[in-house]
């Protein structure tokens, strides 16, 4: 590719994930909104549902769109559908507003997710996908922590933590403003037609397949956690009385963590090999997730979370840049087939019914742990490819 790799290109791109980031909001909102409008764990988890669910619908879709409009005014046509949800809560809050809200937001972030990694391979060289990839996750990670805080912040105002969402629009109007002004070129190849056969076909390759599976299983984790963490700390730890001061835990301890983990795996990403490096993380969240179900105290739980997040903050751009490299001739099809995984985020709504049918958030962690036991599986696979 003769694209010319400057900071002018790549940075504007990177910073798109920062707006990816507003996907994890959900968790937040679901711990808010189920106090706000006296909810037990499976209504307020609908709010995983609504925005979940596209990326099951709109993933392919997104490719076709990406392969006719390109994949910088696909990212851009992201940002208009997430700057929209951000503003519905704002204008008018209820939960039905926050459905059609979280709705919007995601199938911004499907979009954004199908268009924004493939776009990344256009900035930066085959060498430092993987990286740069990993410090795409770090960006989107400080969104992820920022979220709760500025919530937590604004619900001890008289503002309300709803203007969490202004705040991130202005921010999302920003970042399109600046990709809109970046001249990005774009291989004249990469724009050929596709189908759902032709992208579903790709499932016959034994390694996207695993792949695939391993992105839903991510997710579901993920968004789980995000989900479950605040209301598990405050199950077993009386000390934690408030959401708010829970939440904050949650994005001190697991967020930033992901943050710092992502930055320097980002670096390390480039000298190590991503096959050690996988396998090292895989087990150590999943030591984290078995841990954490025999702590009790609030000391023990939190370093168990900083131990998830460690293990967890590389793994997807690892999983996704293997697929990318593995038929890089399909960048677009491939990024289409694995953002349908992102849809695993639905595991929340499963986790709030079995949380709410055993009266405990023990039983959803406990499945967390289990799911992971892929994650691991996947070394083996992982080790397979160059």
């Amino acid at each position: 590719m003769s694209n010319n790799y400057s900071l002018s290109k790549i940075l504007p791109v990177l910073f798109g994930f920062f707006i990816m980031g507003v996907v994890d909001l959900t968790g937040t909102a679901i711990n808010y909104v189920k106090v706000d409008f006296t909810l037990n764990d499976t209504m307020a988890n609908m709010l995983s549902l609504s925005c979940f669910f596209w990326f099951l619908v709109l993933s392919v879709p997104t490719g076709f769109l990406m392969n006719r409009i390109g994949r910088k005014n696909t990212v851009l046509v992201s940002f208009m559908f997430t700057l929209a949800g951000l503003l519905l809560p704002f204008l008018t809050y209820s939960f039905a507003s926050s459905i059609v809200a979280f709705t919007l937001i995601g199938m911004g972030n499907t979009i954004i997710q199908v268009a924004l990694n493939p776009l990344v391979s256009n900035v930066v060289s085959k060498q430092r996908l993987t990286g740069s990839l990993t410090m795409g996750q770090f960006i989107k990670a400080l969104a992820s922590w920022l979220g709760p805080n500025v919530a937590a912040w604004m619900a001890a105002t008289t503002l309300g933590w709803k203007y969490v969402f202004p705040v991130f629009a202005a921010i999302t109007l920003l970042a399109a403003c600046w990709l809109r002004v970046t001249r990005i070129r774009e291989e004249e190849s990469e724009k050929k037609t596709a189908s759902f056969i032709a992208t579903f076909s790709l499932l016959k390759d034994a390694k996207i397949l695993l792949f695939f599976i391993g992105i839903l299983i991510l997710v579901g984790v993920d968004v789980g956690l995000n989900a479950t963490l605040p209301k598990y700390i405050m199950e077993k730890c009386p000390e934690v009385t408030s959401v708010p001061e829970a939440d904050r835990l949650k994005s001190y301890f697991y967020f930033i963590v992901r943050a710092v983990g992502a930055f320097a795996g980002g670096i390390l990403l480039m000298k190590v090999s991503e096959r050690r490096f996988y396998a090292v993380s895989a087990c150590l969240s999943l030591a984290g997730l078995v841990l954490i179900l025999f702590a009790n105290a609030l000391w023990s739980i939190l370093a168990c979370v900083v131990v998830i997040a460690l293990g967890y903050s590389n793994l997807f751009a690892i999983i996704f840049s293997k697929a990318l490299k593995h038929i890089p001739e399909k960048a677009n099809e491939v990024s289409s087939l694995l953002i349908v995984g992102v849809s695993g985020g639905i595991l929340a709504l499963l986790l709030g019914v079995v949380s709410d049918l055993f009266g405990t958030q023990w039983a959803a962690v406990s499945i967390l742990a289990v799911l992971w036991l892929y994650i691991v599986w996947l070394i083996k696979p992982i080790n397979s490819l160059k």
